[in-house]
């Protein structure tokens, strides 16, 4: 039976993959960051494996050897770090310390152990950068050009653990319910849910519309890890990417459709990015070639999303 430990197992992606772990006959070592509630017990669930919930600081390296020397996982997936674009040029320095310091001390102390240890870094589609048009969907061979400190610091993971034999799995626009309101999306159908309340005036505040985004079902992108998990190559990077781009105008005028709610759009200033990446959409071939496909629509996630920002209004 597999042995994997997870960080971030409170996030976004964490929580959805440790079930299909579980659910894969796993013991799963669920880390979460100290200061942060845990999801639920897992146990609700009919599932066959085994879960152990840890409190875990990933930049503690005498930590992360403490808890991988006590559980000696055969995987460890590193999902645990900051990932809001925009928040990143205000805050370098802990981006740096979290995504890049903090994965620098989980592949060492994954080096520790005396057996075999796969590892899959969570990285993102944001490296790539600026790609033209006509070189579009990126394929995992394109050179890295990112242009914000996120992206950067995704990149700096990257370079630190491949060559080592760690698997990147980067993740194109992962979208669903429990998505911080942070995220564009997840924004839209918060204040959609407001208007709807009457806590709100009719006005719907964005950022660039223009941008063109692979949008993927978050639960689509959980299933894309459990499947590195058991048949990710070591050293390789998999984009986790549908293959198709839509425009953000276009995703937020279907999700006012969804919901419902007669309103204004207004762009705000203070939404807009300083380096904005017009277009990413990914090649995916070689994540399918090991027999992953997404199988929940756009419009599924978007349902989603709009009936969980109501639930939570």
């Amino acid at each position: 039976m597999t042995r994997v430990l997870v960080t971030g197992a409170e996030g976004f992606v964490g929580q959805r993959l440790v079930p299909r772990l579980l659910e894969r006959a796993a013991t799963v070592i669920a880390c979460h960051a100290p200061g942060t509630a845990p999801p639920e017990p897992w146990t609700s669930i009919p599932l066959s494996g085994r879960c152990d919930r840890v409190e875990l600081d990933i930049c503690d390296r005498g930590a992360l050897e403490r808890v991988l020397g006590e559980h000696a996982p055969d995987a460890v997936v590193h999902l645990a770090g900051l990932s809001d674009v925009g928040a990143s040029w205000h805050r370098i320095d802990d981006y740096y310390r979290v995504n890049v310091e903090g994965t620098e001390c989980v592949a060492a102390a994954a080096r520790t152990l005396p057996g075999p240890c796969r590892l899959i870094i969570a990285s993102s589609a944001e490296v790539y950068g600026r790609v033209p048009e006509s070189e579009l969907p990126i394929r995992e061979d394109r050179p890295l050009r990112p242009r914000s400190p996120y992206a950067m610091t995704k990149a700096s993971a990257e370079r630190l653990t491949l060559d080592r034999g760690a698997i990147a799995a980067r993740s194109f626009n992962l979208i669903g319910p429990g998505q911080s309101v942070q995220f564009a999306l997840p924004s839209f159908a918060s204040q959609l849910a407001e208007i709807e309340a009457g806590r709100r005036e009719p006005v719907l505040r964005v950022g660039n519309l223009t941008s063109h985004r692979d949008f993927l079902h978050v639960d689509d992108g959980a299933d894309a890890y459990a499947v590195l998990v058991e048949r990710g190559e070591p050293g390789t990077a998999y984009n986790i990417a549908r293959g198709e781009a839509i425009e953000l105008d276009a995703a937020l005028r279907r999700l006012i459709e969804i919901s419902g709610v007669a309103t204004e759009v207004l762009e705000d200033p203070d939404r807009l990015r300083p380096a904005d990446v017009p277009v990413l959409c990914g090649d995916g071939s070689r994540l399918r070639a090991l027999g992953w496909s997404p199988r929940r629509s756009f419009d599924q996630a978007l349902q989603a999303i709009w009936e969980d920002a109501r639930l939570a209004s």
